[in-house]
């Protein structure tokens, strides 16, 4: 098996930073050659190598900040010599679904259905999650849309930052078999009044009990773009990992979200109100390859199986985004997390708490899937979100 290492690619700055991992190397003293596509390591009579994906050419001869650090290995840094392919990494909801089209929405967790064909001839952008305040601070007489909400009507779908809003009324549901419900519990007003947000209630997954989204109306549905996969009616489903779909739509809401509004730091909410997460988005132009090795240091981190595990053959490729970020579970950081929350400079971002709690695993995760010394930056903590 070839020898463990990360590196980590720049496209926009066309460097590369490569860690060749203390664990993997065979022995010590050890020869590490680098050429355009491929890294070969000798040592006590062994020799390892990993071919490099193909688009992925390093310039050796421009290597420089070699060093070796007890316990990780050997770190250094070199040009490219041709820039790999650029990755599209646009958050693609809104490009996939069309007017006029049949869609069948699934349950994320464990593929059930949960509308069946659905047209739209409405596709929507809703504005921002705090635009009524933005508008009562720019007009100059009393809001004039204060009592006016944004709910879809039939055959609409509007598009929120981290959910999708549709018309229940003309819902299709699977025959005999419902399966999504909403928990109303206690919390079902006897007096038949219109819901406030805090009393939202839970719609559900029926097979699987997974929070989907929330009823907002007697007639309005929210669900979350990380609960529900979209697919037109023609296409079969085809069920996608958990942590790859959770990370994969997180990192494409920040990328949409840092070049439509310019803004990098976010607070993941969860739906009890809650913020479980602040994130600093790094930059969005990373390309990682990654070869485990024959370490054993990393079995412990296939608790989502497939996060951190090459996706075929030695070596793994992923597009990904890099951030910062602190954990805001039982109090910690809450006087950053309170500042966080009053700046107008950051952008909330609200799923269900179970799945921030996910966000938060997954993060970890990848924290400790880096070398020590890579894994902090600032007090804040450094992981990446792949594509």
């Amino acid at each position: 098996m070839a020898g463990g290492f990360l590196l980590e690619i720049r496209r926009q700055l066309q460097s590369a930073l490569l860690v060749v991992r203390e664990a993997d190397l065979p022995s010590l003293p050890a020869d590490v050659s680098v050429s355009a596509d491929r890294l070969e390591v000798r040592g006590g009579g062994s020799r390892e190598e990993a071919a490099l994906p193909a688009g992925v050419a390093l310039a050796p001869s421009s290597c420089r900040g070699l060093r070796r650090l007890p316990g990780e290995g050997l770190h250094l840094r070199m040009r490219l010599r041709r820039p790999p392919p650029s990755a599209d990494l646009v958050y693609t909801l809104w490009e996939s679904l069309k007017p006029q089209e049949n869609y069948i929405f699934y349950c994320q967790s464990c593929g059930d259905i949960t509308v069946k064909k659905r047209k739209f001839l409405r596709i929507l952008p809703l504005p921002s999650e705090n635009w009524s305040a933005l508008v009562e601070e720019w007009c100059c007489h009393p809001n004039p849309f204060a009592r006016s909400t944004l709910h879809p009507q039939h055959d609409d779908c509007f598009l929120g930052d981290t959910f999708f809003l549709l018309n229940s009324g003309n819902e299709s549901r699977v025959p005999e078999s419902p399966t999504c419900c909403s928990e109303t519990g206690h919390r079902a007003s006897q007096s038949g009044s219109n819901l406030k947000s805090k009393e939202n209630t839970r719609v559900i997954c029926k097979r699987c009990k997974t929070t989907l989204g929330e009823t907002l109306s007697s007639d309005t549905v929210k669900y979350y773009v990380t609960e529900v996969i979209i697919r037109p009616s023609e296409e079969s489903f085809s069920p996608t990992p958990r942590s790859q779909f959770v990370q994969s739509m997180v990192a494409q809401c920040l990328v949409e979200l840092s070049s439509a509004k310019s803004t990098f730091r976010f607070t993941i909410e969860g739906d009890n109100g809650k913020i479980y997460i602040l994130i600093w988005l790094l930059n969005s132009d990373t390309l990682l390859v990654e070869s485990l090795g024959s370490s054993s240091s990393h079995s412990g981190l296939t608790l989502f199986g497939d996060i951190f595990m090459p996706s075929s053959g030695p070596v793994g490729t992923w597009n990904a985004v890099k951030v910062l970020y602190q954990p805001c579970i039982k109090s910690r950081n809450k006087d950053l997390a309170d500042a966080w929350e009053n700046d107008i400079g950051v952008h909330p971002l609200k799923f269900p708490s179970e799945t921030c709690l996910e966000l938060l695993l997954i993060l970890g995760l990848s924290t400790t899937s880096l070398p020590p010394s890579l894994r902090c930056m600032n007090s804040f903590q450094v992981a990446f979100l792949k594509m």
